[in-house]
């Protein structure tokens, strides 16, 4: 019994060590981080609302390897002009490491 758990255990560091290391995406952080930095009243998951959707976001940077950076700088510092007219404020009140997060997880839609 011993060996088994051990086993599982081991299987389950290996699998969380990959998950990370494969750039999988906390999806459960990021939407909590979208619904608490006010995301959600201009996105939502698909089509548009004031702003894009962000699968729309997603597909739209797909193997692009600057986005992420681009779109740190874009939702910190707000902007317009990319998805028409209406300006996206700034959100520089969220933490470098949870705006990493937000992103990372708006691109994987």
């Amino acid at each position: 019994m011993k060996l088994l758990m051990g086993t599982i255990a081991a299987a389950a560091v290996m699998l969380t060590t990959q998950a990370y290391a494969a750039g999988k995406v906390d999806m459960a952080a990021g939407q909590a981080l979208a619904q608490k930095s006010g995301c959600m009243a201009c996105h939502k998951p698909a089509g548009k609302l004031v702003g894009p959707g962000f699968k729309e976001v997603a597909a739209k940077y797909k193997g692009d390897k600057k986005a992420e950076d681009m779109l740190i700088d874009k939702v910190t510092k707000g902007g317009k002009g990319v998805w028409g007219t209406i300006p996206m404020p700034p959100n520089a009140a969220v933490k470098p490491a949870d705006m990493k997060t937000l992103v990372e997880w708006i691109l994987a839609h």
